[in-house]
């Protein structure tokens, strides 16, 4: 198996440093390989420019087909291009970060927001549904597995269906549905280390222990059961058909039930 793991801490001795560093040697005893993209030690730039993309900045700079157009023509920044051929190795993608604000750091969503560019990772046309686009399980980087690792300040009743924190689950539902299932990626069910700031030493062989099984299990693991955008449960206008999930609304209707087949 081949790993992309971007990591997005600014101290690599920090938790989530020694978690990455165990996993990956974790993997790599086993025989699968690991690039990595480690956003704050390669100084990444998360702003999108024009720049990017070699556009003329006397003309409006429009971010999606102008991306595009440089994709088509391979005048795209080198430093994207870089990262999307790691992508394009990969069968799997490891997303880790702390949990800073209810999201992610800036520099790992300027990593989305410039590497995973129209007709790289989304605009893809369905060509047997005029007028949508291949995602939400399907598209361009389907194939692909995604596992979500993050730290969290919180202890983890805050962070479950009553807490103030919030659901952890929906705190995390714009990365795992928005982003890595709506790419056509797989996600598996997320890695979260609560009360990362008073971890003891016990709790960190834990969290290490479950890390690594969970990484060793990328290729086997259940992923989240997301409903796919064409497999019927949506109608036209992308709303959830009445007799999935009835009676219920928010962003758990997008998970299938136990007994729903689409």
């Amino acid at each position: 198996m081949n790993v992309l793991w971007v990591f997005a801490h600014p101290e690599p001795r920090s938790l989530g440093g020694a978690l990455r560093d165990d996993a990956i040697r974790a993997l790599e005893h086993e025989g699968h390989s690991v690039a990595q993209s480690d956003l704050y030690a390669m100084e990444w730039d998360p702003v999108v420019g024009a720049a990017d993309y070699g556009h003329d900045p006397q003309e409006r700079f429009r971010v999606g087909p102008v991306s595009a157009a440089a994709l088509e023509r391979g005048t795209v920044s080198e430093d994207v291009r870089a990262e999307q051929e790691k992508l394009k190795s990969a069968d799997a993608l490891v997303v880790q970060f702390p949990l800073w604000w209810y999201s992610v750091p800036a520099i790992l969503k300027g990593w989305f927001d410039r590497v995973f560019l129209k007709d790289f990772a989304y605009g893809i046309e369905d060509p047997q549904h005029p007028g949508r686009t291949l995602r939400y399980g399907d598209g361009n980087l389907a194939g692909r597995r995604a596992l979500v690792v993050t730290t969290a300040g919180g202890r983890a009743p805050a962070l479950g269906p009553r807490g103030l924190n919030g659901d952890i689950a929906e705190l995390l539902f714009p990365l795992l549905h928005g982003t890595l299932f709506y790419v056509g990626m797989e996600v598996l069910p997320p890695v979260v280390v609560p009360g990362a700031n008073r971890v003891s030493g016990g709790e960190f062989r834990a969290a290490a222990a479950e890390l690594r099984e969970r990484v060793l299990s990328i290729p086997t693991g259940t992923p989240l059961a997301y409903r796919t955008q064409n497999g019927g449960a949506y109608d036209d206008d992308l709303v959830l058909r009445d007799r999935h999930a009835p009676g219920r609304a928010g962003l758990g209707v997008h998970l299938q039930d136990p007994d729903d087949v689409s």
